[in-house]
């Protein structure tokens, strides 16, 4: 019994001298408390490159644009001079945005008169619009809107020279204000000039009246838009359309935009955007937009199309505000 013993006691002697080595003692180590396994990195999703530039405009939660489900978003810190406000809940949306295959751009388009075939899909008018892949700038979108639609008609114009051709207010610095009635915004002259720092402020924007100015300095005629009826014959006539939107053609919260002399505009709060009418048929509208895949909807293409009462609901938010843009006359 006494050998027993002693061979129990020189076995846990040995074991415990054992554990001295490090090599042994760390298997010991991994047997009672398991060391945490290598951290996994994610394999990053592949996007088309954006110019140095380029910084995508912040969104509502990003959806696959072939389906239908609620954002999520939530308004951006005030910057200076705005006032933090609680906000509403987004209404659950609706639109179904698909996809279309973005074809070769043409530098002038020739209007298009009855039915036209695009990769399987037929228009009843439909324009090949130029692209490049992210905004200029965090706000930029009415400007890179209208680039498009010069870069489809030949001119080239870099984005500081398409900002440059447009009066900017710097009265005050756009903030907001939440009423009994509604979200104001309380900024620049919009229908004359550009109001609010593009590069920072999510309030920043102008409208179609002004942007006019941009489109005369390169010798192009625009005309305003507001109904579906203008709209087409603009398309039938190969003539693009800016216009106001929201991002995704998304569900909104409405907003009152007040000028420095009391005037107002009806717009959205939010998730302002601009983009280009490019085509449509009896069911969808086409639609460029530059703003591309961003890390809130990296599903999102430049060229899509939307459903006319999605369209017009989410175009009516920004007091159907657009703008038909006739190509260059030629020689």
């Amino acid at each position: 019994m006494r050998r027993l013993a002693l061979v129990i006691v020189i076995v846990l002697l040995v074991a415990g001298t054992s554990l001295l080595i490090p090599a042994v003692r760390g298997r010991v180590r991994a047997i009672i408390r398991p060391e945490p396994p290598a951290q996994i990195t994610p394999i990053a999703l592949s996007v088309p490159a954006s110019p140095p530039t380029s910084r995508p405009r912040p969104t509502p939660t990003g959806t696959p644009l072939s389906a239908t489900s609620t954002p999520t978003a939530e308004l951006p810190p005030p910057t200076a001079g705005q006032s933090a406000t609680s906000t509403p809940d987004l209404p659950t949306p609706t639109p179904t945005l698909e996809p279309t295959i973005e074809p070769t751009p043409e530098p002038t388009p020739e209007p298009t008169a009855g039915p036209v075939e695009v990769n399987g899909r037929v228009y009843d008018a439909y324009i090949p619009a130029a692209n490049k892949p992210g905004q200029f700038f965090q706000y930029s979108c009415e400007f890179d809107a209208a680039w498009v639609i010069l870069k489809t008609y030949g001119i080239e114009a870099s984005g500081d020279e398409i900002i440059n051709a447009i009066d900017h207010d710097r009265s005050v610095e756009p903030y907001i204000k939440e009423t009994r009635e509604g979200y104001l915004i309380y900024g620049g002259d919009i229908e004359h000039a550009y109001s609010g720092d593009y590069t920072h402020n999510f309030l920043a924007r102008s409208t179609g009246t002004a942007m006019q100015k941009v489109f005369d300095r390169y010798g192009l005629d625009s005309q305003l838009v507001q109904d579906r009826a203008a709209l087409e014959a603009a398309l039938r006539a190969g003539e693009l359309v800016w216009i106001k939107t929201t991002v995704d053609f998304k569900p909104w919260r409405p907003a009152t935009w007040v000028m420095p002399d009391g005037r107002t505009h009806k717009t959205v709060l939010g998730n302002d955007h601009a983009v280009v009418v490019m085509g449509f048929n009896a069911n969808s509208v086409v639609i460029r937009d530059v703003l591309g895949p961003t890390s809130t909807n990296r599903q999102r293409p430049y060229e899509y199309e939307v459903g006319w009462d999605t369209f017009m609901a989410a175009w009516g938010a920004q007091s159907f505000d657009g703008l038909a843009v006739a190509p260059p006359v030629q020689e």
